[in-house]
């Protein structure tokens, strides 16, 4: 993908298959973007809807062929970095802990208790450090242009609530979840951590809407979860999805640059290693992610 090719301030979908077959996504195609981390989920499909340019990434890849522990998220956001992507809405299936976050809810996380262990959480390393803020972790700007979105759609949409991220891929234990639930928890799901993360490290704003497919296996009037439940009620959700998508697309994308929530501004105190420290491979491998703080910017640039 060459730099002419791409816009800024676009707005990337990370989600699930489904969601990018949206009526109104015209000219869209499935790219090819070259990560320093090696290779993404999947190309990516990047289109126009309602003149913004939009980015889908399928996390799984088409077909849903790569579990939880072993997606590569690093590259996955990087090429979406790549791709000139500003914003990142990322929607994830979850389960509920709470029994008023019935089936079929929407929810617009805003916290997240990461409990994953195998993964590659972070673009830095030795050589090259860095410590970014994650007290507030999504984007509140856009969670609320989310949240105005699905009012106007009629989607039933809860803001707020903490997202409990396991490793899975086998789903909790009973005594698993009753302890998620003692901890106030919402919501449980495999795939926001450590994306979250890598996107505040990449300057990129993220928010999730959460959409509660069963009730875990903690509540007694409900059927233990099982990946054949939780098929059945994300596709009644896709439908949803799409409408929360057309609604707001336009919004965030007129959203203002750099983004008032400080997303796009992340790493402005987070380098620790001193710059004659720096190891100059580390340097360039992330010129794309860090290049704006780091003096060897590579293409595009975090806004300004």
């Amino acid at each position: 993908m060459s730099p002419s090719s791409i816009q800024p301030s676009t707005v990337g979908i990370i989600g699930g298959t489904g969601l990018y077959e949206l009526p109104g996504f015209e000219s869209a195609q499935w790219v090819t973007v070259e990560s320093a981390f090696g290779q993404p989920s999947d190309q990516l499909l990047v289109g126009d809807y309602a003149g913004h340019r939009l980015v889908f990434l399928p996390r799984h890849g088409r077909g849903h062929r790569i579990p939880p522990s072993e997606i590569n998220y690093r590259a996955n956001i990087e090429s979406m970095k790549r791709a000139g992507v500003s914003r990142i809405i990322s929607f994830s299936a979850v389960g509920s802990l709470r029994e008023d976050l019935e089936p079929g809810t929407f929810v617009l996380v805003d916290q997240y208790i990461d409990r994953t262990f195998a993964r590659q959480k972070s673009f830095f390393g030795t050589g090259f450090v860095a410590h970014v803020s994650m007290a507030d972790p999504v984007c509140a700007t856009t969670s609320n242009t989310l949240s105005d979105a699905a009012a106007t759609a009629g989607i039933r949409a809860s803001s707020g609530g903490t997202y409990v991220v396991m490793e899975g891929p086998q789903f909790s234990s009973r005594a698993e979840s009753e302890l998620h639930r003692s901890w106030s928890a919402d919501l449980i799901g495999m795939t926001n951590m450590p994306e979250a993360k890598l996107a505040r490290e990449a300057e990129i704003c993220y928010s999730t809407v959460a959409m509660v497919t069963d009730y875990d296996c903690w509540h007694d009037e409900h059927e233990a979860v099982s990946t054949a439940s939780v098929l059945d009620v994300l596709r009644e959700n896709t439908d949803h999805a799409r409408r929360l998508i057309s609604a707001a697309i336009p919004a965030i994308s007129g959203l203002q640059t750099p983004c008032e929530s400080g997303c796009q501004r992340s790493l402005e105190h987070a380098i620790a290693t001193n710059p004659e420290h720096r190891d100059p491979e580390m340097v360039n491998k992330l010129s794309v992610v860090a290049g704006r703080v780091s003096g060897n910017p590579g293409w595009p640039k975090s806004a300004d």
